[in-house]
């Protein structure tokens, strides 16, 4: 019985992480192809994702009180809670991203977004490995994810930079390049979760606590 619960548990985190995914997506997709109906979907989905963030603590409360596990199974619970949070983080990043993208198309900015891109599909991607890597227990996975985190932190900073010496000769796109900045800020935090979500992975699977730093190393 518990087992057939713990299994409809987690398809309705990885449900939650479709509809996370397709946040991002629509946020940084409608930025590119200049397309609001994209960013306004972002807005519908929010919706469900808090919808779905509260049926998942609900059942994950309802799992520990009705059949009291341990060992693994409680790790397992624990950890969904937690990362059900994570993906609901995710997703208010991903609105944040879907309103300074709407904010640049109705103020057009004259700046390259080849790094931005490149950033958005680094953290969908490290987005999705988590999601495989939580599906099958696979640590090794769950490592790599950590490691990748350091190719979106770069491309934060590059585009920071760059931003400063645009800014600085034309001070009239300084509300744009805030808003530039703040996308590029929140794919950096979002790849940051996904982080998290792998290290949740780790401890489902092993029942150890690693931190990033820890990860990386066992890498090497």
């Amino acid at each position: 019985m518990l087992k057939d619960k713990l299994v409809a548990l987690k398809k309705s985190l990885i449900e939650q992480s479709l509809l996370v995914q397709k946040m991002i997506e629509s946020s940084f997709l409608g930025l590119f192809q200049k397309e609001i109906k994209l960013l306004e979907k972002v807005l519908e989905l929010e919706l469900l994702v808090n919808q779905k963030e509260i049926e998942i603590e609900m059942d994950c409360t309802a799992l520990i009180a009705c059949f009291h596990p341990e060992a693994k199974d409680l790790r397992l619970i624990l950890m969904i809670m937690k990362m059900n949070l994570i993906l609901e983080k995710m997703g208010n990043l991903a609105l944040s991203n879907a309103k300074s993208a709407r904010f640049l198309l109705q103020h057009p900015y004259n700046s390259s977004l080849i790094d931005l891109a490149s950033m958005a599909k680094e953290t969908i991607n490290m987005l999705k490995n988590s999601i495989n890597a939580f599906i099958t227990e696979d640590v090794m996975l769950s490592k790599q994810i950590c490691k990748n985190d350091d190719v979106v932190d770069r491309l934060n900073s590059k585009i920071f930079k760059k931003l400063v010496t645009e800014v600085i000769p034309t001070p009239p796109t300084i509300e744009s390049a805030f808003h530039m900045n703040n996308i590029s800020k929140n794919l950096e935090r979002i790849a940051d979760l996904a982080t998290n979500l792998a290290e949740d992975t780790v401890f489902i699977a092993q029942g150890q606590i690693f931190k990033h730093n820890s990860l990386i190393k066992d890498l090497a």
